[in-house]
């Protein structure tokens, strides 16, 4: 099927790939979502200037928005999604538990009403007994959210639950429902035409969220037994039927992880469009879901029937963001110094090898070097798909790809999502939903390293600083002459020690052979180690240290001749300068309200300020008592990272 295509695109996504990649590309605003994208007529006109004939919305904007796509027929311009009454019924997060539980679906207990106010709301919470889920009626992606253990929750979060549907989705209803304990998150792909076919294409696991935000998916699900993937999928597929639904869509579901009969699930909503985490289905299916969404709204029928819908191996995708997991998550925004996929795009010759990329590893992205990364819009920043025959051969390449990833500039999750795949309960299945904050309740710090590794790691170390002194006395002839292996060195990475010798193919660490290669050169993305083959790392030198990235942490190091080594232990290092009294901006963003004013006691944990920064609402507490000196910010004010808010007493 041949295919021109068209790009609309903001004054933020100017430079973006996919504007380079359309054969025609047409400016539609500025940055704001709300002056551009969120606007149908820059969309139906792009569409006459360029002679369009069919609209594919994408994952978001407006996507879900039964109004455009009678808009876009009104000017008898296809839309590549379900039809508009199938939106309106199942996109309205309220209307849809109605219809759902019209139609015997099993629902989450909830109020589906109008909430009046923040009042009502406390009224309903009580009733339906904590915890409760507060989410924005027209909300998607984890936005719009919030989890509420006690009246203080609501009272907190209920009118911050209001905006973000706003500010998102042109929405500001709420509605409340009760929060499943130990959840698991699964969902079902469904797949329709318009002569009455609707298929379901298994279920994927997305179980692993931050702040209601899917972090990784995976298809199939390692707690879904063949009775409940029937089960669920005819159930998906009766509620499509219910609603006239075509194209491709998602039947999200709650599963108690505690009842292993599957039974306890629960409708949540239908996401009538495709699903950012959709490339794991289409490697374990074959099927090529965006192509089948453009050949659907053509009027073809569907191709394959539901005994033709397989599953054939395993597949996992994270989500690299732009957030920093060693500082809290908090959103990252700046430039791509440097942007290195593990593989430059992928192949799809039309098989189901096509679908699961290269040697098993995919990567879809929107970014390039030396692009920004906006506050405008989601911080996700690339896709890792693998596919592999198991789910640990899938887990497995993950984390070799992700050692693969070259990302500078800005702070990302690389590091965290490859300690995800090295987890024991991961690699267990043992999900729920809450399994980042049980994991990392004090936050994160990279993954841990044993002591097998840690030697390799000061065998590493040491052979960058050898290698690397050689270079310099070559070039310079300022530094005495290196002499050959066996050279003694000491390396201190973070509190601990080693004693490194080094040899000709290898080291003795701690007493310890360890054979392999040491030599560093710039660039290094690569060390063979006995036994590992090929260890991915990111090797740099920084001030007078070095760090390594590589298998979910970054390790820096002192590396010093041994004989020098006693003498570091006299250096004085630079005290940091005490911050504590002063509400600094973690990331660039805007002050959405200030919660204080001068004079004013605060306790420690007490909101201060609320910060938005990529369409998410961060409410920033103080973190001891006192007074509030001075107020150096105003609400509605666009903050830098670092700026000083206010100050305490």
């Amino acid at each position: 099927m041949g295919i021109a295509t068209v790009a609309v695109y903001s004054d933020a996504d100017a430079r973006a790939p996919f504007v380079k990649m359309a054969d025609e590309a047409v400016h539609i605003g500025p940055a704001p979502a709300a002056e551009s994208y969120l606007i149908p007529e820059k969309i139906i006109a792009a569409c006459k200037e360029t002679g369009a004939e069919a609209v594919h919305p994408g994952y978001g904007f407006l996507s879900e928005r039964a109004s455009f796509v009678e808009a876009l027929a009104a000017e008898n311009i296809a839309f590549i999604g379900p039809p508009a009454g199938a939106i309106a019924a199942m996109g309205d997060k309220i209307e849809s538990k109605k219809l759902a539980k019209e139609a015997g679906v099993n629902v989450v207990p909830g109020f589906v009403g109008e909430i009046r106010d923040t009042d009502h709301a406390v009224e309903i919470a009580n009733e339906i007994t904590y915890p409760v889920m507060m989410k924005a009626s027209a909300g998607g992606g984890g936005k719009g959210m919030r989890l509420a253990w006690s009246e203080k929750d609501v009272r907190e979060g209920f009118e911050a639950t209001k905006r973000e549907g706003l500010n998102s989705f042109g929405d500001d209803r709420v509605f409340i429902e009760k929060f499943i304990e130990n959840p698991r998150h699964i969902e079902i792909q469904i797949l329709g035409d318009k002569h009455g076919n609707i298929l379901y294409l298994n279920e994927r696991e997305c179980s692993i969220q931050r702040r209601h935000q899917k972090v990784v998916e995976e298809a199939p699900s390692p707690f879904v037994t063949p009775k409940m993937r029937k089960a669920m999928g005819e159930q998906s597929v009766a509620l499509a039927r219910a609603v006239d639904y075509h194209s491709a869509g998602t039947v999200e579901l709650i599963v108690s992880g505690a009842d292993p009969t599957g039974e306890s699930f629960y409708f949540l909503e239908m996401n009538t469009r495709l699903q950012v985490e959709h490339p794991v289905t289409e490697a374990i299916t074959g099927v090529d879901l965006v192509e089948q969404m453009i050949r659907v709204a053509a009027g073809e029928e569907l191709p394959m029937t539901q005994d033709d819908i397989g599953i054939e191996g395993w597949s996992i995708e994270n989500r690299v963001y732009a957030e920093d997991p060693y500082r809290g998550f908090l959103p990252s925004t700046g430039r791509l110094v440097e942007y290195q996929p593990p593989l430059d795009g992928w192949t799809d010759d039309g098989s189901a090898n096509g679908r699961r990329g290269v040697d098993g590893v995919r990567v879809d992205d929107g970014v390039y070097e030396g692009g920004e990364v906006s506050m405008f819009y989601d911080p996700m920043i690339a896709k890792l798909i693998t596919w592999g025959k198991t789910r640990d051969e899938a887990a497995d390449k993950q984390v070799k790809a992700l050692d693969n990833f070259r990302l500078k500039g800005l702070g990302h999750n690389v590091d965290f999502l490859s300690a995800i795949m090295q987890h024991e309960r991961f690699r267990s299945g043992e999900l729920t939903t809450g399994f980042i904050a049980e994991e990392y309740p004090d936050g994160f710090e990279g993954a841990p390293a044993d002591d097998a590794f840690m030697r390799q790691l000061a065998a590493l170390f040491a052979g960058a600083e050898f290698t690397e002194r050689v270079r310099a006395q070559q070039i310079s002839g300022q530094m005495a002459p290196m002499p050959n292996p066996p050279s003694d060195w000491s390396v201190k990475i973070g509190n601990r020690a080693f004693d490194v010798l080094l040899e000709e193919g290898g080291a003795t660490v701690d007493g310890v052979a360890i054979r392999g290669t040491w030599d560093w050169v710039p660039g290094m993305r690569s060390a063979e180690v006995t036994g590992e083959n090929d260890i991915g790392i990111q090797i740099e030198r920084n001030g007078v240290r070095w760090r390594i990235t590589t298998r979910g942490a970054s390790h820096n190091a002192l590396i010093l001749p041994a004989n020098i080594a006693p003498l570091a232990e006299h250096m004085l290092e630079k005290i940091p300068p005490d911050l504590s009294k002063m509400l600094i901006c973690p990331m660039p963003g805007l002050l959405v309200k200030l919660h204080v004013g001068e004079g004013d006691e605060v306790q420690p944990g007490q909101p201060l300020a609320t910060v938005e920064a990529m369409k998410m609402e961060n409410i920033l507490r103080a973190e001891k008592e006192g007074t509030i000196a001075k107020v150096n910010a105003a609400e509605g004010e666009s903050l830098a990272v670092d700026a000083v808010i206010l100050e305490l007493e």
